[in-house]
């Protein structure tokens, strides 16, 4: 398939979203819109979240991926865990029609209930304090993004608040080591889509990930200094009544060299009944999907993955 070099995913601007500016707002459902129906991804500057903030979580995320193995182990994930946890190195495939991706990751949850646990990390006295503190200002960024996504679906711009403030969201750490010569062909991460609403994701210089446009051609997703590169997930799409649509991408290992990410997953409250939004469904159809919570779609997603049943929890 081929690989096309130009960057066609729109960069949006986020300065008064965060102040919730009216025109700031409005600017911004028009500049969303297309980029959630045409794209289905977008990199977003002037977000808020300091460099500082960016630098520390990424160096926490590098530390927990130099541990040893031995030790990443004892936090493998689990049914019983969560989806938190540790994901070796080639166990996932993301794509089920090609073999396992060439990845490590840990995956976060962050609630009242984990934080009077014991560290996530012990070996790196500063990673509970800094994903902690990430893991918030994501949070808040996410929520606020869905204010002029609620504009531009016709809804009250605090549509979602109620349906996220206490999401399903999980923070994911990951690591790809330098490509190596498989005979499988396998992705750092085969192509998928990503299951909830909203992903932010913060990657480093290496670049390598990929996404599908809608006539089937891959095109790359060059690593942009400061901003997140954010994508429609299956559940928002289901939302929406496939209005939105959530984008096939992929990962390529980089080569002679390391590539590190943090992807944060924004779900909705595990409650929250997704059901066709009503400006996204034609006069005389029938909306496309059943209603369904969104911890029972998630529950079923995550079946597929990991082979259990991801329990009902909320976030913070």
């Amino acid at each position: 398939m081929r690989l096309h070099q130009m960057n066609e995913i729109p960069v949006i601007d986020l300065n008064g979203l965060a102040r919730r500016e009216p025109a700031a707002i409005n600017r911004l459902a028009n500049e969303l819109s297309y980029a959630c129906r045409q794209v289905g991804f977008f990199y977003i500057r002037n977000h808020g979240v300091p460099e500082g903030v960016l630098d520390a979580a990424m160096s926490e995320a590098k530390g927990f991926f130099a541990q040893p193995l031995p030790w990443k182990e004892t936090l493998k994930i689990s049914a019983a865990s969560g989806n938190q946890g540790y994901v070796g190195l080639r166990t996932e495939a993301l794509d089920p029609g090609r073999n396992v991706d060439d990845k490590e990751a840990f995956n976060i949850r962050i609630d009242a209930a984990q934080a009077a646990r014991s560290s996530l990390c012990p070996e790196l006295p500063d990673f509970d304090a800094v994903m902690t503190d990430y893991f918030g200002r994501l949070l808040r960024l996410g929520a606020d993004l869905h204010r002029p996504i609620a504009r531009d679906l016709d809804l009250p711009e605090d549509y979602f608040d109620l349906r996220l403030d206490r999401p399903m969201a999980t923070l994911r750490l990951l690591h790809y080591p330098p490509a190596s010569v498989r005979a499988d062909g396998a992705y750092g991460a085969g192509a998928h889509t990503d299951y909830g609403n909203l992903t932010l994701l913060l990657t480093d210089d290496a670049g390598g990930l990929e996404v599908q446009r809608r006539d089937g051609v891959w095109m790359v997703a060059p690593p942009m200094p400061g901003a997140f590169i954010c994508n429609i997930g299956d559940c928002l799409m289901r939302w929406t009544n496939d209005v939105y649509r959530s984008t096939p991408h992929r990962v390529t290992n980089p080569q002679g060299r390391d590539r590190y990410s943090i992807a944060f997953f924004l779900d909705a409250n595990a409650d929250a009944m997704v059901e066709a939004i009503p400006s996204c469904v034609d006069p005389g159809q029938v909306p496309r999907y059943p209603p369904i919570t969104a911890g029972d779609y998630l529950a079923s997603r995550f079946a597929q993955t990991y082979g259990f049943t991801q329990p009902e929890k909320t976030g913070t």
